[in-house]
């Protein structure tokens, strides 16, 4: 996947640019012994429901607390990234440490991410119960951790995505106008564009 993709929104959007980031955190994928197939997983959603004109950066790691941290720092802070979502390293395994970097980064923690996305995937399998997501904010800018597999990205980001524009509307954010064949996203009636 390549390090920056672009793509402008469909015809009749309502919404402003955005910028997004994706993170995979993977030993093996870093180290270029298999592709990875969580963070296009992700860009397929974005490409499916965004409709407003969008650049997602993209980030391979390895599971190391310092190198998860620098790309989440780095996405925020310095590339403007308005939510940032990564893939991997949220289980119980020594190596698993996505968690903890996205703690670290942190200003404010929203635990209904992690929650709810353990909430959806129990509903697939029992081991979901083992998932250590979590999500929070630094600055202006939402994260939150997604599980590995592009089946289970897939079932969660569907879901758990339909409260992200709002959240990104209440930190002053660009207005994220979404396809809701896709994702039906709430907003209250009065936070709502109309065409």
């Amino acid at each position: 996947m390549e390090a920056s993709t672009t793509f402008s929104g469909l015809d009749g959007h309502v919404g402003d640019p955005i910028r997004l980031g994706i993170v995979t955190v993977s030993d093996r994928a870093s180290q270029g012994e298999y592709t990875d197939q969580g963070g296009p997983a992700i860009l397929g959603f974005f490409q499916e429901a965004i409709k407003s004109p969008w650049t997602a950066l993209y980030r391979c790691v390895p599971d190391e607390r310092q190198a998860v941290e620098t790309a989440l720092i780095e996405l925020v802070d310095e590339e403007g990234c308005h939510v940032v979502v990564t893939t991997g390293g949220t289980g119980p395994a020594p190596r698993d440490i996505t968690p903890e970097a996205t703690e670290a980064v942190c200003d404010r923690m929203m635990p209904g991410f992690g929650e709810q996305m353990r909430s959806i995937s129990l509903a697939f399998v029992p081991t979901a119960v083992l998932s250590r997501q979590v999500g929070g904010l630094r600055g202006e800018s939402l994260l939150f951790n997604l599980p590995g597999r592009p089946k289970a990205i897939r079932e969660t980001i569907d879901e758990i995505w339909r409260a992200v524009p709002y959240c990104v509307d209440l930190m002053n954010g660009p207005y994220m106008d979404m396809n809701h064949d896709i994702c039906d996203a709430f907003r209250p009636k009065t936070a709502r564009r109309s065409a």
